[in-house]
Formats: C-alpha cells, structure tokens, sequence
C-alpha cells in the first residue's frame, strides 16, 4: 500500500486532482491514499506567513525552514504506529534529479507500505537548512521553471499511482510510451477514412 502526503500552499489544486478520473478510482478503490496539507496552517502571526526575504540580498522570498519543519513535523508524527512505517521525502524542485517512467515504476513497485510525503515549493524556493534537518530527495520533472511545486506534484504522484497493480489493467501499462526506453506507434481508430486520410492497410488486417 501506497501513501502519498502533499505539502502545500495550495490544497485545492491538489483536492481538485484526487477527486477525478483515475486518482478518484484508485483511492475510492483503496488502492493508494492521497493527504492533503495546507503549509500555511504551520505559519507565523494573523496572516499566517510562511515566506520572508533572502539573505544576501536578490529578489523574491523564501519559504522559512521553521515553517516546513513544523509541517514535516508534523506529518511525521501523524505516521507514527501507521501502517506507513517507511517515509521517503520528496522536494519537486528544478535542481532535483530528473524524474522518468523508471523511477516512477521504482516507486510504485515498493513492497512496502511506503509513504511519500512531498513538498511543494513555491516563490524562490525553500530555506537550504531544511536539508541538513531531514533526508530529502529532490526531484525535478524537468528543465523549466513554473509558478510552484503543485504540478510537478500531480505529475509525480499520477504518474506513480497509474502503475500500482490493480490501478488499471497490466496490459494498459506494458507496452505503453517510456516502458523500456520505447515509444508507442501510431494509432487511430474509427472512421476508416476521413477527410481522404486513411487508416494503414496494415492495421486493418491485424483486426479482420
């Protein structure tokens, strides 16, 4: 059994994506469990701040490493005496190693009840002591830059979700795009014709 725990400035993009589709089907199924937390609830003062300025000078904020410590903290304290007893933290970050269907089938393999629990950054980034305080894995879905780590966190947790047995049918997953290095051939389905643009000969044989 597969855990995922997202850590967020946004849960309703998050909450948005577990509640369509294959990822509704799979949790609704008990096949992975999918929390959402809001890293704002672990911020400081009336308006719950959860970013301040750089030292050193340049622009932009950081989000504080008090703030995600409390918010590992806390997930982490949830997980004790849980099924879960193995966690693995994950930063999507532009600096992390490049994610790939290799990895992702990695992650959905494991024979563990392992619980990723994954950061979303946002702003600039995160303060750089947050990994001397935990073993963090940082992981990149690749080289561009976006508004902040929820994406990269959806594309990471569906792309691992969709390969845990029972999600969909074996053979969807066997011979699909990226499984051993391959890539899928051209498909089509009905009409035979359209447009004067036809379907191969070839294919039409295989089916008759």
């Amino acid at each position: 059994m597969i855990k995922f725990t997202i850590i967020t400035l946004f849960p309703e993009m998050i909450n948005t994506f577990k509640s369509a589709s294959i990822i509704k089907k799979a949790i609704s199924n008990n096949k992975v469990t999918i929390d959402v937390v809001d890293l704002k609830c672990f911020g400081k003062g009336k308006r719950r701040n959860v970013d301040d300025t750089v030292y050193g000078g340049g622009t932009g904020m950081i989000i504080t490493v008090p703030v995600l410590d409390k918010a590992l903290d806390f997930v982490l304290n949830n997980n004790v005496n849980s099924i879960y007893n193995n966690s693995k933290i994950i930063y999507m970050s532009p600096k992390g190693k490049l994610f790939s269907q290799k990895i992702a089938k990695k992650y959905a393999s494991s024979k563990d009840n392992i619980h990723y629990i994954v950061i979303c950054g946002h702003y600039e980034g995160i303060d750089e002591r947050i990994f001397s305080l935990y073993e963090i894995e940082e992981i990149s879905i690749g080289d561009y830059i976006l508004t902040g780590g929820e994406i990269p966190a959806m594309v990471f947790t569906d792309s691992i979700v969709r390969l845990i047995d029972g999600v969909l049918k074996e053979e969807a997953t066997l011979l699909e795009s990226h499984t051993n290095n391959l890539l899928e051939e051209p498909q089509y389905t009905k009409p035979f014709e359209y447009k004067g643009l036809k379907v191969p000969e070839i294919l039409i044989s295989r089916t008759s």
